[in-house]
């Protein structure tokens, strides 16, 4: 942006441009806050993070790994996607992020994230996507196969998972109450098959083989992996939070870094406005328009409460609707 308005006769520098970005930032945090707020009300949290590398991070050097934490949740119609920039990894930070959380708290298998369900007695739901992704990495690894070889245990894991995923789709549109029944019908006598397969082949393949690790970790998730039978709400996968953290994923490939931890942690705020707008079917650029256009007279949490976005949008809609009238 620097060199394209430079060709314009401009002279806004790009450190200039970061700074605005980094006090806007500011200024949009009570509404995080707010949307966060909102985001631990509800029953069901999914939670998923990546790395990202910070020039100037007091204390830590600069090719050390540090983190962007997302988390996707609250009332199923009032959805929020809230990023947050953290240098550490640690358990501190999902217990920071959660507070006294207490639903279902869908995750991948880092352990990092016990302490919250501990704590606050909250379920941990497990995520299939990683089982089956550990299967496909040992499947991907083996020989050349003859026209009449026999299946692998990869393979036939793969086999017993993907089941489990094609009546995911044949429910995909039911209600909560029939999803909840159908998985009791077909989805866990399924989960049984796989359980008593696992057991009978835990120990026939090496511990450190690329299937014997798919097989200790799904052993090891395995009361986490099947609790999604127990809520038509839930998913049978983190799809969802890793989906959220995508477009973050995706731009660090061009941008690469941040340079300090503000300019980071604005990058969270302003990717949490973003997403939680697609979250809530708003176009995002008009809805950053609106609320920095009445942020300033926002002098009170009731005004500030009008701009969160399933709340702006209801707003708008009433409008739309005196204005046909």
């Amino acid at each position: 942006m620097e060199g394209i308005l430079s060709r314009y006769g401009g002279d806004i520098t790009r450190a200039t441009m970061a700074n605005w970005v980094i006090k806007l930032a500011h200024q949009l945090q009570p509404l995080i806050n707010l949307m966060r707020d909102h985001q631990l009300s509800g029953d069901i949290i999914q939670m998923d993070e990546t790395v990202l590398k910070v020039l100037k991070e007091p204390g830590l050097s600069v090719h050390s790994d540090k983190y962007m934490w997302v988390s996707r949740g609250g009332p199923p119609s009032e959805l929020s996607v809230l990023f947050e920039y953290d240098p550490s990894r640690k358990k501190e930070v999902p217990l920071r992020l959660l507070g006294d959380f207490s639903g279902y708290l869908q995750t991948d298998g880092y352990a990092g994230y016990n302490a919250v369900c501990a704590q606050n007695n909250a379920t941990s739901v497990g995520c299939w996507d990683h089982a089956r992704r550990k299967f496909k990495d040992a499947q991907k690894a083996q020989p050349a196969k003859k026209k009449d070889h026999k299946p692998t245990k990869a393979d036939v894991a793969l086999a017993h998972i993907n089941k489990l995923y094609w009546f995911e789709r044949e429910i995909k549109e039911y209600s909560v109450n029939d999803k909840f029944k159908e998985r009791q019908k077909t989805s866990l006598p399924l989960l049984e098959k796989l359980r008593k397969w696992i057991d009978n082949n835990l120990g026939k393949v090496p511990s450190d083989s690329l299937t014997g690790k798919a097989l200790t970790y799904v052993d090891n998730q395995w009361s986490k992996l099947i609790v999604y039978c127990e809520d038509g709400r839930l998913n049978i996968s983190n799809v969802l939070a890793e989906n959220a953290i995508r477009p973050f994923c995706v731009g660090r490939k061009a941008w690469l870094f941040s340079d300090t931890s503000k300019g980071a942690q604005a990058s969270s705020v302003h990717y949490s406005f973003i997403e939680t707008a697609k979250a809530n079917k708003l176009e995002p650029y008009s809805y950053l328009v609106a609320i920095l256009t009445r942020l300033p007279y926002a002098d009170t949490v009731e005004k500030l409460e009008e701009l969160l976005p399933w709340n702006f949008k209801k707003t708008e809609l009433e409008k739309i609707k005196n204005a046909v009238r």
